[in-house]
């Protein structure tokens, strides 16, 4: 298919629900596992002499920029919240996963107060003027800051079943956390939407609300504990203009009204195989306020259907999510070890071709 647009100008006509040359493709949350990026940099090379960057870098429409780390040195594993990870073995690779979770003792909001908390002045933000001016001299693609996931990153330093236990025991606790997170990721993001003068289009927020079956929390819990605090970080992203792409993996309809509410603009991952998903209820009824992005099951057709099964979910993905504009497809999430090379060649090449409705 003929391109007419920059990745950017189709990303942000994308997101204003018009209609573009083609769909939007993005790999936002979803990288490409190293088990099978080994297995897709053999199949590319032996099938088009091309690498997997070469091959890429064409399709993708949306870049990451941000600051650079210049604040105290991390302990190894470590990151600026003070948590820390290990790598755990599975098989032919490894994820990296919690092993110190630094306020896993804490019992009141005073406690609090004994933990290291990061600043936004760690981080120098004047190299994001450089990297939007490398960007638009190239590609020119849609570009997105990240990443203020509020709840995940408090569970990460309290304990996921603490957290939890925490909305019913001690919820002053869980507040004194959430704020202190909010204020940083706020003042985080007004000075990277600061110094991108106003080419950020996109800001990344994300927290995992939802398991395979439903939410991971009541609905009134979220609108109680979670929501007011990504209203406020929202609306800092929107006083600059930038698009907000919140993630959320699992079964999330249930809080999408409330998503919208809070002011998101593009739901993320669309993990369409878990329960009361449904492409078709979520465009027909949220559609007008609300855009999409992922939609390619990660847990289902690419790593287990055939390359037939890839391209009809494809097309109907884009039959349904982009009429009018307000999709942006991708993986629903890291493409896994194990996934054949040939189901991803087809989603991307399926998704370059594939005539919008």
């Amino acid at each position: 298919m003929a391109e007419t647009l920059s990745p950017r100008e189709r990303v942000l006509l994308a997101l204003n629900h018009q209609t573009t040359d083609r769909v939007p493709i993005a790999m936002v949350c979803a990288g490409i596992n190293p088990p099978a990026r080994k297995a897709l940099e053999e199949y590319l090379q032996s099938q088009r002499g091309l690498s997997v960057d070469e091959y890429l870098t064409p399709l993708i429409d949306i870049a990451g920029c941000g600051p650079a780390y210049v604040g105290p040195a991390l302990e190894p594993g470590g990151d600026i919240w003070g948590v820390r990870r290990a790598p755990q073995c599975y098989g032919e690779g490894s994820y990296d996963e919690i092993c110190y979770y630094p306020l896993a003792q804490a019992e009141t909001p005073a406690d609090l107060d004994r933990h290291t908390w990061p600043s936004p002045d760690w981080f120098d933000y004047s190299v994001i003027p450089g990297q939007i001016a490398r960007e638009r001299a190239g590609r020119n693609r849609a570009l997105m800051v990240a990443n203020g996931n509020i709840f995940e990153t408090s569970w990460y330093m309290r304990g996921f079943e603490r957290m939890f236990m925490d909305f019913v025991l001690n919820p002053e606790l869980v507040h004194a956390i959430f704020r202190r997170v909010t204020d940083f990721y706020k003042e985080y993001f007004r000075r990277m939407l600061a110094a991108g003068g106003g080419e950020i289009d996109l800001a990344f927020t994300a927290d995992d609300i939802g398991g395979q079956h439903g939410l991971l929390m009541s609905l009134s819990m979220w609108e109680s504990f979670l929501k007011p605090y990504h209203a406020e970080l929202n609306a800092v992203i929107h006083e600059f203009g930038a698009k907000i792409l919140y993630h959320s993996d699992g079964s999330v309809t249930e809080a999408v009204p409330g998503l919208i509410d809070m002011g998101i603009d593009c739901l993320q991952a669309c993990q369409f195989s878990a329960d009361n998903m449904d492409p078709v209820f979520l465009k027909e009824t949220y559609g007008d306020r609300l855009c999409f992005e992922g939609g390619i099951s990660v847990q289902t057709t690419l790593p287990f259907g055939t390359v037939d099964d890839v391209v009809a979910e494809v097309e109907e993905r884009i039959r349904v999510l982009a009429k009018g504009g307000g999709y942006i497809l991708g993986p629903s999430h890291a493409i896994q070890a194990g996934t054949p090379p040939e189901n991803i060649v087809a989603m991307f090449d399926t998704a370059r071709e594939c005539p919008l409705p």
